[in-house]
């Protein structure tokens, strides 16, 4: 088995990070077997591409969440790896804890309301 699991979609809450976020987030190596997925389809083409990661981050998010690492993005360079071979990738590790879910519900109930929802 390449992958720990392979689901369908996130277990954990929405994190809300941004591209820039996430790229301060150093890389680290992870064995393949470590990763429960949170996509069960891929599209060939993306998997074949050669330019998959040209407009994207270099390395795929993980999300560390109640004991497990799960691949957020990076399902298709991840299989590609696997293909060529290796028990391992460069991945960025987001270290999901109750605290960060805490802010992350702060940092969304904080977002500006609907003109339509505010009262006159």
């Amino acid at each position: 088995m390449i992958f720990k699991e392979v689901r369908d979609g996130r277990p954990y809450p929405d994190h809300g990070l941004s591209l820039r976020e996430w790229a301060q987030v150093p890389p680290r190596s992870v064995r393949l077997d470590q990763l429960v997925t949170t996509k069960r389809e891929l599209a060939l083409d993306k998997l074949l591409a050669e330019d998959s990661t040209f407009y994207g981050d270099l390395f795929p998010h993980v999300v560390a969440w109640q004991g497990n690492l799960y691949l957020e993005d990076g399902l298709h360079r991840a299989l590609r790896a696997a293909l060529q071979q290796r028990g391992a990738i460069h991945v960025r590790v987001y270290e999901f804890s109750t605290a960060a879910v805490a802010a992350a519900v702060a940092r969304s109930s904080a977002a500006p309301q609907s003109a339509a929802g505010s009262p006159e």
